[in-house]
């Protein structure tokens, strides 16, 4: 299946279910609560357009100026975010209430049998004259009243089971001689008032669910969208790199990986994160793709600031899957232009005569069909297999096929550890290394969980990170 037969797949389907989505939420949180006219209307209203901006969005922002494609692109993946856990509230809440309903509907007490109503009338099924009573089922109050053959009223207001007196039994027996039933009988219901009475309890559960969806998906985002903005953790990890000389012992590089300056991260997010590198004082720094999710015209100015990283022996960058949606060539010389190595399917040698190591970079693995992806034979053509070696990989793909190259540590990114809560359970689920540091027979894999974000600003169980690896001879 080629590219554009694949891209409009995927958008049908995508489409569809954002569609869907969005009905499902107009129900619970529009339908379901209220049958004002003027409030449903609104609702329509609110999911339609926020189901047609997540449709149009992507194709729509391409002929934006930045300024409008950043306000657009923002409310966008805020929205995303949110509906994603406003979906996962409705559905905890809901099942929440059909367990606690079936747990009660076991507890519920078992209707007395007939046969045991004698001991609650308080009389004997036989009369001394002979005269047989009824066995009748208490009258349980249900906010109505019963009205007896003979026309007596009665009241049930406390809920209690309807009892007769001695005097009642008596007359219960002497109309039962005179052939008139002794047997007490309650007025059906009124069907209207039970069924407001449901419709009311229903209407009051949804708009508790509602309400309780909306809060758990406020404070969900808040605090991912939080994290996401708040300065990435710096994470350190000391590897023991074979082959690496003694006097390149304690090597420092810092990895960031899958930053993707677009719409919504830009200048000001990149000065501060080149601040934070700089204040490492590393050796190097690798960049392994995804940096951008636009054009050069549109994010040059805030990838610039990779001008004033400052390490001894370089920055150096590796294409991610993102790349080649906005013209990797072009990026690529850009960033030679800013001073920045650019390492595609091949190796640079690290240090001196005296003491150095290969650093080899390979292009995304997505893009091998391309004509200009992942190939490692090309990177490592011409190397010693005895030297130390760094590879600079976009995504964890491949690790093993890399350690028998002799490449003892791989860095990585792409995963984005799932980024947010619930996919990081489905990234876990798809990727045997997701994120976090890995080894094998001595060779080692650094899966990044990424510098910064795609899509929804939110950051819910995987937060961003900056990566200090220190280099062991």
């Amino acid at each position: 299946m080629d590219s554009p037969v694949r891209f409009i797949l995927f958008a049908v389907v995508t489409g569809v279910v954002t569609v869907l989505v969005h009905i499902y939420l107009y129900r619970r949180l529009f339908a379901d609560t209220s049958e004002h006219r003027v409030w449903r209307r609104v609702g329509r209203g609110v999911m339609t357009v926020l189901a047609a901006l997540l449709v149009f969005s992507w194709s729509v922002t391409r002929f934006l100026p930045m300024d409008a494609t950043f306000a657009v692109a923002t409310a966008v993946w805020m929205w995303m975010g949110t509906a994603t856990y406003l979906l996962l509230a409705l559905w905890a809440l809901g099942g929440a209430r059909g367990l606690a309903r079936r747990l009660l509907a076991r507890r519920a007490p078992t209707a007395e049998r007939p046969e045991d109503t004698s001991r609650q009338v308080g009389a004997a099924p036989h009369q001394a004259d002979g005269a047989r009573v009824s066995e009748a089922a208490p009258l349980f109050a249900s906010g109505y009243g019963a009205t007896d053959p003979g026309g007596v009223s009665a009241s049930h207001a406390t809920g209690a089971p309807m009892t007769l007196g001695a005097g009642d039994v008596a007359t219960s027996a002497a109309r039962s001689a005179g052939g008139q039933p002794a047997t007490r009988t309650a007025a059906p219901p009124d069907a209207s008032a039970v069924g407001a009475v449901d419709l009311e309890r229903r209407r009051f559960l949804a708009r508790a669910t509602a309400g309780g969806a909306v809060v758990a998906a406020g404070g969900l985002t808040s605090l991912g969208v939080w994290n996401a903005f708040h300065p990435p953790k710096v994470n350190e990890v000391a590897v023991k790199l074979p082959g690496l000389p003694r006097a390149l012992d304690g090597f420092t590089l810092v990895h960031l990986s899958d930053i993707h300056v677009g719409p919504v991260i830009q200048r000001r997010f990149m000065d501060e994160l080149v601040a934070r590198c700089n204040a490492l004082r590393p050796d190097l720094v690798a960049i392994t793709g995804d940096l951008v999710d636009g054009k050069v015209p549109s994010l040059g100015p805030s990838v610039a600031a990779l001008r004033e990283l400052r390490a001894p022996h370089g920055t150096y960058f590796v294409t991610g899957n993102h790349e080649y949606y906005w013209d990797h060539e072009a990026w690529a010389e850009a960033l030679e232009g800013m001073g920045v190595g650019v390492l595609r399917n091949r190796h640079v040698r690290i240090g001196d005569a005296g003491a150095s190591f290969d650093l080899v970079g390979v292009d995304d693995w997505a893009a091998r069909a391309s004509g200009r992806g992942y190939d490692l034979e090309a990177a490592v053509a011409g190397r010693d297999v005895e030297r130390a070696a760094v590879l600079l990989a976009h995504q964890p793909s491949n690790w093993r096929v890399a350690a028998k190259a002799g490449m003892g540590l791989q860095l990585s990114g792409h995963t984005h550890g799932g980024q947010f809560f619930p996919f990081t359970l489905a990234v876990s689920a798809i990727w045997e290394h997701d994120a976090g540091h890995f080894e094998e027979e001595g060779r080692h894999l650094y899966v990044s969980r990424g510098t910064g974000f795609w899509g929804p600003p939110l950051r819910v169980g995987a937060p961003p990170e900056i990566v200090k690896v220190t280099l062991l001879a």
